[in-house]
């Protein structure tokens, strides 16, 4: 035996919706209800796990047998139950395995595990297993009537006089819709099985497994949560939004002010007639009235819409009986790029905490000491060259202390470490700026640099000319894929002091002093189309374009490839010609345009990601617990040195040697960003 191909239907009384496989699997109701499997890509076999029949011992060995690749359709799941599982019923066959000094004795080595579902994201398909299927066209299909048998078998009903008062459907209680059950079950596997046949000229290069198993091993490892901390931050949120109700109730005299409508028919009363009360609407609003009644109230319901505080909600979810919330990241979930999703708390998308008195705005929320918040929600912001002490709300305060509920084990420490302007480097390293990389090099501050080019005049942070620097920043941040004014905009520039009528001369300006890059984005754009045009190789420095069968390939210097299905070229309206493929959107292949620039943020965002990957692949004897795009946080001993782990962040990958990578850290006792 060499490859096991695996689909379960398991039972639980946790929604894995809500929660993720980790938790879903930690609790004492948790079973596997049918096991389907084939040896090597032969017959699909079933076993009738809820009615008494048993798996093959052959197959159980297989299950632990590293030298045995097991195989699924978003093979965590399987992984995961099936480490559950076995602990349960066979535990003198189960064994953990080791990640670097550390025993992993709760599942089952990711190392000998291949996911379907990795390979069709790579080659550029959706994520469901149903919308890979129809995409190939394949003979198998996965059966319309899951999702009603699922519903139905693997978790709890309600207790009614017509069911006898059960919690739970078992087979007896409906043979027919069972005997559909096992046949989607057998089902899920002939479709896998067809889905590795089809794409078998294209397989997945041996280093993205290895990524693929690191993934693994992070999910395994989890984060442990500040439960004590996470149930204050709640319950000071409940006290908040009653006293904030009330207080409206007050103000407006209306019986449900939460109400968009009863709100708005107040504020007709004050002279204000508003189109809706969105969150942009309400941020304008407070702008036309500072002050009074009208901006108390706005104020206040501002802070009713806050709602980042269901994060706190999701870490209680995921968290399992060891006091660590698992399975956060999706491996290559971004199908494009390739780059990790996120799952559950959504790591990537965490405020970031501005509060002056971090320790103390902690305790304050720990010890529910209401006055005591009062005096620590607050910032620093500079008017005039001078700093004004700015409080901020508790809704706004909790969504800064989100990223303090995550910490290390005891005896252990937080080092979070993170690549300087990572996405710059690769950029003006494959277009070959070399006015960028010798700043890099130098460790001069590229956003000055980037001014005192644009200007044609010195500018110093902090120093002469140092008002420029913001302008230099934002065209750096907005401005390297092909943006223009819009994209400034995007990037907040009007918030930041500069003027709509500057912002066209700010792109050209910008784009004058990169010529490299703006002709990067030119051939990397001309490449494609003549791949595409004559189903042919096209080069751009390390970067190679091809198209066979109408798929087009960006192999990038790691090895790994961006993939396009389904491209053609179309002329726009505007007579441009222009690239159209079929990429993924909310699961689906839908037509999608593109162009250079575009294509090399992709291929930029997609190096990046392979440097992280890289990363992760030389931190694997530490304890990583999360990753951000271009951070890792890392639980370490007390003893190690913030450098240590910025040294390894800093190995340049041997497939571009010449990139100048620089990485800065901190260390902490909680998660925070500095």
């Amino acid at each position: 035996m060499k490859e096991l191909s695996i689909d379960l239907e398991t039972y639980s009384d946790v929604d894995i919706k809500q929660c993720g496989v980790y938790k879903y699997t930690d609790t004492p109701n948790f079973d596997i209800l049918l096991f389907s499997y084939s040896i090597d890509g032969g017959d699909v076999i079933t076993v009738d796990l809820a009615s008494g029949e048993e798996i093959p011992i052959a197959v159980i060995n297989a299950l632990t047998n590293d030298t045995v690749i097991k195989w699924a359709f978003n093979a965590n799941f399987e992984r995961v139950c099936l480490s559950v599982w076995l602990r349960k019923y066979y535990p003198q066959y189960f064994k953990g395995y080791y990640a670097g000094d550390t025993l992993v004795n709760h599942y089952l080595n990711p190392a000998s595990w291949h996911c379907s579902k990795v390979w069709a994201n790579y080659m550029g398909l959706p994520h469901s297993l149903k919308a890979v299927g129809k995409e190939l066209n394949l003979t198998h299909q996965k059966m319309q009537q899951g999702k009603e048998l699922i519903r139905y078998f693997c978790s709890p009903c309600n207790p009614t006089k017509k069911n006898g008062m059960r919690t739970r459907n078992l087979p007896e209680h409906n043979p027919s819709d069972w005997e559909i059950f096992k046949q989607y079950n057998k089902r899920d596997v002939e479709v896998e099985l067809a889905i590795k046949e089809k794409l078998k000229l294209t397989p997945v290069p041996d280093d993205i497994w290895f990524q693929y198993t690191q993934d693994q091993i992070i999910n395994d490892r989890g984060v442990r949560i500040d439960s004590a901390f996470v149930k204050m931050a709640l319950q000071t949120d409940i006290s908040t939004r009653k006293k904030n109700f009330m207080m409206l109730k007050k103000l407006t005299g209306l019986e449900n002010p939460n109400s968009l409508k009863q709100l708005k028919n107040w504020l007709e009363t004050q002279g204000i007639v508003p189109k809706n009360l969105n969150k942009k609407s309400i941020t304008q609003l407070l702008t036309e009235y500072p002050a009074g009644i009208v901006s108390q109230v706005l104020k206040i319901k501002q802070q009713l819409a806050k709602n980042s505080v269901k994060k706190y909600n999701r870490m209680l979810d995921m968290l399992c009986n060891d006091g660590r919330a698992r399975g956060c990241f999706m491996f290559y979930g971004a199908v494009t790029t390739g780059r990790w999703a996120g799952r559950g708390i959504q790591f990537q998308n965490l405020p970031q905490n501005h509060l002056i008195e971090l320790d103390a705005a902690r305790n304050a929320v720990l010890n529910l000491d209401y006055v005591a918040m009062e005096e620590k929600f607050y910032t620093f912001q500079k008017d005039n060259g001078i700093n004004h002490k700015t409080p901020y709300s508790v809704p706004e305060a909790l969504s800064q202390l989100l990223r303090t509920a995550l910490i290390p084990e005891n005896g252990y420490k937080f080092i979070v470490a993170d690549y300087s302007q990572i996405e710059a480097r690769v950029l003006s390293t494959l277009a070959e700026e070399e006015w960028r990389l010798e700043a890099f090099i130098s460790g001069k501050d590229i956003y000055c640099e980037s001014a005192s080019r644009m200007f044609n005049k010195p500018v110093v942070k902090n120093g002469i000319n140092g008002e420029l620097r913001v302008k230099g920043k934002i065209a750096e941040l907005a401005l390297g894929y092909g943006g223009g004014e819009n994209a400034l905009k995007r990037m907040n520039a009007l918030d930041m002091g500069l003027n709509e009528d500057e912002l066209p001369s700010l792109v050209t300006q910008w784009r004058e002093s990169n010529p490299k890059i703006v002709e990067f984005w030119h051939r990397c754009g001309k490449a494609a189309i003549k791949a595409i045009r004559y189903q042919t190789y096209a080069e751009v420095n390390d970067i190679r374009f091809w198209c066979p069968e109408n798929i087009l390939y960006i192999d990038l210097p790691s090895g790994r490839s961006l993939t396009y299905r389904d491209t053609e070229l179309l002329t726009s309206e505007n007579g441009y010609e222009q690239i159209v493929y079929r990429g993924n959107r909310n699961d689906k292949l839908k037509e999608v345009s593109t162009y250079g620039a575009k294509l090399v943020e992709n291929i930029i965002q997609g190096i990046s990601r392979d440097i992280l990957a890289y990363a992760l692949g030389n931190l694997s004897s530490y304890r990583v617990v999360a990753h951000v795009h271009d951070e890792v946080i890392v639980e370490v001993p007390l003893n190690t040195q913030i450098q240590t782990i910025c040294n390894i962040l800093e190995l340049t990958p041997p497939w571009i040697p010449e990139l100048p990578l620089k990485a800065e850290g901190y260390e902490c006792f909680y998660y925070q960003k500095q």
